[in-house]
């Protein structure tokens, strides 16, 4: 795709910006699942509701024969909106390229349920599969914007908590500082077709509910000790208010001894990787994923 096609994507992306109060939470939702509903679905996968650990959960599964191990996928939605269901278009993506099955999680949502308790969710759900007997070296935390916030933010609990580390974190366009004090909330504005600075204020209020937010586990681009993550793969896009919060995620990664990969494609969205299919961009970055995962899953050696 050429720098125009993805010029011409953006604006077809940028939505209105309407004056007036913020809409309802009720509306962003409906408007959320609305714009993932468009995003194509690969074939090849069946799906299964289930639940791990308190919540529900879809498991996503190839069609084929699968390869040993568990993508444990967190959907996006501003720590609003989304739904295992929102976020097929990539769990599917993921499962298609690795022959690995995924476990979307459907944590709770702001603002009946503010932070913690989707990350009390998330980390509820990678400690049943532990329990199930599922091996910490075939689990992968995935997940995109608020979801690979959590991705990130359940590794840092789960590694306080004394749980044995997953064998990697994927994480696409992920939140991760709730400060908004990056540089890029600034330098892209009016850039990023999708947000807007009172927009992500609106829904990251619903979220704290009050709470300070420069707090580890909800600003760890700022403010987390990252010491003992197992591997990252950051991707993002320049053309995101959040892009700021992969770049600076990654300098504390390696500078706490983390192996980081930092993945940036120029002039894409927030969450370019929901658009397979339709940009070349998305496939290649899901592809490069699939690739970071496979080479980490290492069932063979988890006794060593």
């Amino acid at each position: 795709m050429t720098r125009e096609d993805r010029t011409t994507l953006a604006a077809t992306l940028r939505r209105p910006r309407p004056s007036g109060p913020p809409p309802p939470v009720e509306d962003l939702r409906a408007g959320f699942r609305a714009l993932m509903a468009t995003m194509h679905v690969p074939a090849g996968i069946r799906t299964t509701p289930t639940t791990l650990g308190p919540r529900p959960a879809l498991l996503v599964e190839p069609a084929g024969p699968p390869r040993p191990g568990t993508i444990l996928y967190f959907h996006g939605g501003g720590f609003v909106a989304g739904s295992p269901e929102t976020a097929l278009t990539l769990t599917a993506g993921l499962v298609t390229r690795t022959n690995v099955r995924a476990l979307s999680v459907d944590y709770r949502l702001a603002p009946e349920h503010p932070f913690p308790a989707g990350l009390d969710d998330t980390l509820a759900a990678y400690r049943a599969l532990l329990e199930s007997g599922s091996d910490p070296a075939t689990i992968v935390l995935a997940g995109d914007s608020a979801g690979g916030g959590l991705a990130v933010t359940t590794s840092l609990a789960a590694r306080d908590a004394g749980l044995p580390m997953p064998a990697a974190v994927i994480a696409f366009s992920p939140g991760l500082d709730a400060t908004r004090t990056g540089d890029s909330m600034t330098t892209k504005a009016g850039v990023d077709p999708f947000f807007t600075a009172e927009a992500l204020n609106h829904t990251g209020a619903m979220y704290l509910a009050g709470q300070d937010p420069h707090q580890p586990l909800l600003s760890p681009a700022v403010h987390a000790d990252l010491t003992g993550l197992p591997p990252l793969l950051l991707q993002a896009g320049t053309n995101e208010m959040l892009l700021d919060d992969s770049t600076r995620l990654a300098t504390r990664a390696r500078t706490a001894g983390v192996d980081v990969i930092l993945d940036i494609t120029a002039d894409v969205p927030h969450v370019f990787q929901a658009y397979t299919g339709s940009l070349p961009e998305a496939d290649d970055a899901l592809d490069r994923a699939a690739l970071f995962l496979t080479q980490h899953l290492h069932p063979a050696r988890s006794k060593a």
